[in-house]
């Protein structure tokens, strides 16, 4: 049986992805069959999440998972992206049947936590989980604890540019990616990968939800990677970046491609 690809980052509290690849999920790919490709949203319905200043939004960990001490941030940033991705998914009534009050920003916090923990769970690569330790975990572990819950029922893989582009028509991604520091500091216009980027050091492994394709070019049927891009949905609150989304050209994604993972859970079946 092919061995599970497993690249580990040191996990922050605002920081917390590893990439994992199963040969068993990529051979689950939606390749591109020449379609015709548009630029496309998938707003997420809650508002912008924070896995940081967990107290100042009146989450204590401490009583919630009967730890000693509470925690302001957390490696949960696979968490949070995919409960921005549940709440376009789902619709406003599937997402409370599951817990996920879509207009209450904190309640959804909690939710993103809680799947975060799963995740931890399910990335049995290694034997720690939160909370007993903030571990970080993968997009493969969090996409896989919203199967177990029943929130999905499957889940795609992208790994070039066309299938990137067409699973965007349908919906919206989780993409898992190294974190330059000079990401930190996006342009006015929220453009993460504007400058000498790749010169700065990486500081870790980020997950974010993929909401739109702002721009995508074509000639003569062949994708422009530089003049396409992608917006996606952080966990850093409404400050950062265009009111809590960042982009970034397609070029960035194949520059960083090896070490980026792309997964699109989807529900084609009717909740319970």
């Amino acid at each position: 049986m092919p061995e599970t690809t497993v690249r580990t980052y040191d996990a922050q509290k605002h920081l917390g992805r590893h990439q994992v690849l199963d040969p068993r999920s990529l051979a689950y790919r939606r390749r591109y069959d020449g379609q015709t490709l548009r630029a496309t949203a998938w707003e997420p319905r809650i508002p912008v999440l924070d896995q940081q200043n967990l107290r100042e939004q009146g989450i204590h960990l401490s009583l919630a998972y009967g730890l000693d001490d509470d925690l302001d941030a957390l490696a949960s940033c696979t968490g949070n992206a995919a409960t921005a991705l549940l709440s376009n998914l789902l619709t406003k009534e599937q997402a409370a049947k599951a817990g996920l009050d879509v207009d209450d920003a904190t309640a959804a916090q909690r939710f993103a936590i809680d799947l975060y923990a799963g995740a931890t769970e399910q990335d049995q690569w290694h034997e720690l989980a939160w909370p007993d330790q903030d571990c970080g975990s993968s997009g493969l572990g969090v996409a896989k604890a919203m199967r177990a819950r029943g929130l999905i029922d499957q889940y795609a893989h992208a790994t070039t540019a066309e299938e990137l582009c067409t699973l965007l028509q349908t919906g919206p991604m989780l993409m898992g990616l190294p974190w330059f520091s000079a990401f930190n500091e996006p342009d006015r216009d929220g453009f993460i990968d504007t400058g000498n980027w790749a010169a700065s050091p990486v500081e870790g492994g980020h997950e974010v939800c993929v909401v739109a394709l702002d721009a995508v070019a074509t000639s003569d049927g062949e994708l422009l990677p530089e003049h396409s891009v992608l917006r996606f949905r952080n966990s850093w609150g409404s400050s950062w970046a265009d009111h809590g989304d960042g982009r970034l050209f397609l070029t960035t994604y194949l520059e960083l491609r090896d070490e980026i993972d792309l997964i699109q859970p989807r529900l084609d079946r009717r909740m319970r």
